[in-house]
């Protein structure tokens, strides 16, 4: 049977209270499954205004949809994929995706729409530089020859590691963000081989397909800063 993890989106506080809006989607999602022979693993709702730009419950969708091997189902893809940082999220995450009410609006379609936001960034680009060239053409100092460029020096480099460092780690701690709330509920009461035990009564699996283990438990729990 497949699997599914669902993703909703609402664009304001009020709609989301009420469902306005949501109960259709679910009411899609829904059906889709029962079309498809698939199951609903669980649920994620954003609440998210036009001006916003992160969002969290897709991350946690998209965490939950790799580790449990799943498909991201959408119910609507309207403005949705046309959102920059949803399609740049989704394209990254490597996770597969359907919407309900296209179903041929696939990873490829995502891959299209990440492609025109390339080609615009490609057009950025060339616009940079020939306004470089026009500084340059004026006798502005650019590159290695302005004292105020930052060189590739052995302190720029190691900046640049911690950065790259630093990206790895957020994706590791991305993984578990929407068992945020599960481990600090759990983690009062149980220990970390009692919450592996639980999690794999679950089916769960830890982000790299493994059953957990009391040592995976604390480092997800580590990741997340729940003591």
């Amino acid at each position: 049977m497949r699997n599914l993890i669902a993703y909703y989106r609402v664009s304001s506080k009020r709609q989301g209270r009420s469902g306005l809006g949501l109960e259709a989607q679910q009411a899609a999602v829904a059906e889709y499954a029962r079309q498809h022979g698939a199951k609903v693993l669980a649920g994620y709702t954003e609440v998210e205004s036009g001006k916003r730009s992160d969002r969290p419950e897709l991350a946690k969708a998209i965490a939950h949809a790799k580790r449990a091997r799943a498909t991201l189902v959408v119910a609507k893809l309207d403005r949705l994929a046309r959102n920059v940082a949803f399609t740049s999220k989704l394209m990254d995450s490597g996770v597969d995706f359907v919407c309900c009410d296209n179903p041929h609006a696939n990873r490829l379609t995502i891959h299209i729409l990440a492609a025109v936001a390339e080609d615009e960034a490609r057009r950025i680009s060339e616009r940079t530089k020939s306004a470089l060239a026009a500084a340059k053409r004026r006798g502005t100092k650019l590159g290695g020859s302005n004292p105020n460029c930052r060189n590739l020096t052995k302190a720029a480099r190691k900046r640049g590691a911690k950065a790259g460092g630093l990206a790895v780690k957020q994706l590791a701690d991305e993984a578990y963000e929407d068992m945020r709330d599960f481990f600090a509920q759990m983690r009062p009461a149980l220990s970390y081989q009692q919450i592996a035990t639980v999690l794999n009564l679950r089916g769960e699996l830890t982000r790299r397909g493994k059953p957990w283990t009391d040592v995976a438990v604390m480092r997800a729990c580590k990741r997340l800063e729940i003591a």
